[in-house]
């Protein structure tokens, strides 16, 4: 019997390479339609309801009808969407959450989401890494002065050095799949490790080589370093604004490759215009694309890049193989790894 699967990829997330994925892993005949979205060479937005949505809503409509699966980065699977989806019975989007899926809805239609968390993990800890290194020893800065002709031996000045990872305190605000993989890498490079997360366990953190778990006001008290890997809530947005910054030592470094929401930019443009901070690296803005007059744009000792962590030819084949494993796992009737509402099967 043949199952009729939707691929509504994009350029990161290719159809081609989710129908390789599929035939490597399905062994069952599969009927594969498809639909481009223009994304990342067009914005994501909110489409309807949902977050993070790139694709037209009528074409997604048009092109789900008789489909039972339905594989996605970035589609809007809005509750107009799911209405005119009478025989789906699987949505995998391929990302670290279903954002652009009415979870709900799909739950009270008896359609299963799943999702690819940890998709991204390796990537975004070591773009993490590398703008930390970045805003420590002002490589995008020093790059300029060379390029515009000059050779500033005075940068070796001792108030002008950089910093070094090695023998300094890095404060971690989350300690999931991202974070995890940027301490092992920081311990590596010979720095401690404090960690701030309200659902981590202690007894969950290496004793070797150590990682402490710890309250924020302490961490950003302790930390010349401060990297940011919270998943943003309701509850934590502008967790870290003036008064988290102020509590930061003189000369701190912070870096924010998780959500932008979690950061009060004025507050950190404040902090590097005035001194108290030496640098920042960031990937993500509380809004995205940067405007044009945002203050980021010229303040002082910044390292920026556009929401780019994820960005490796591995993230997409690693997203790719984790959705073509939840099909097969649905087409052999076994439970989903990453099911996003279990009501769905307690139900089934």
């Amino acid at each position: 019997m043949t199952t009729r699967v939707l691929l509504a990829g994009d350029h990161f997330i290719r159809n081609d390479l989710m129908a390789a994925a599929l035939t490597e892993r399905v062994d069952r005949p599969l009927e594969l339609r498809e639909v481009v979205g223009a994304w990342p060479y067009e914005p994501f937005g909110r489409v309807a309801e949902v977050d993070e949505a790139s694709a037209n809503e009528d074409e997604i409509l048009d092109a789900v009808r008789d489909v039972e699966i339905a594989v996605t980065q970035m589609a809007p699977f809005t509750a107009r969407v799911l209405a005119a989806a009478e025989r789906l019975r699987l949505i995998v989007c391929c990302r670290g959450g279903p954002v652009n899926v009415n979870v709900a809805t799909a739950t009270e239609r008896g359609v299963s989401v799943a999702y690819t968390p940890g998709r991204n993990a390796s990537a975004a800890a070591e773009h993490t890494v590398a703008l930390m290194l970045a805003a420590l020893r002002r490589i995008p800065y020093t790059q300029g002065t060379l390029m515009h002709g000059e050779w500033r031996s005075d940068l070796y000045a001792y108030e002008e050095c950089g910093l070094e990872i090695d023998g300094a305190t890095v404060g971690l605000v989350g300690y999931g799949a991202i974070g995890r993989r940027v301490a092992t890498t920081l311990h590596a490079l010979g720095a401690e490790v404090l960690v701030h997360d309200p659902y981590a366990d202690a007894a969950d953190l290496p004793a070797t080589p150590p990682v402490r778990l710890v309250g924020l006001d302490e961490l950003l008290r302790r930390s010349q370093i401060v990297s940011l890997h919270a998943r943003l809530t309701d509850s934590n947005r502008h967790m870290i604004g003036r008064p988290q910054l102020a509590l930061m030592p003189a000369g701190g470094v912070l870096v924010n490759t998780a959500r932008g929401g979690l950061l009060d930019y004025d507050a950190l443009c404040d902090a590097l215009d005035d001194g108290h901070l030496a640098a920042a690296a960031l990937d993500v803005y509380d809004a995205e694309p940067l405007a044009g007059d945002s203050r980021l744009r010229h303040t002082r000792n910044l390292v920026a890049t556009p929401h780019l962590a994820g960005a490796t030819r591995q993230t997409a084949t690693h997203a790719i193989g984790m959705a073509a494993d939840e099909v097969a796992r649905y087409l052999g009737g076994e439970p989903l790894a990453y099911l996003a509402n279990p009501a769905v099967a307690a139900r089934t």
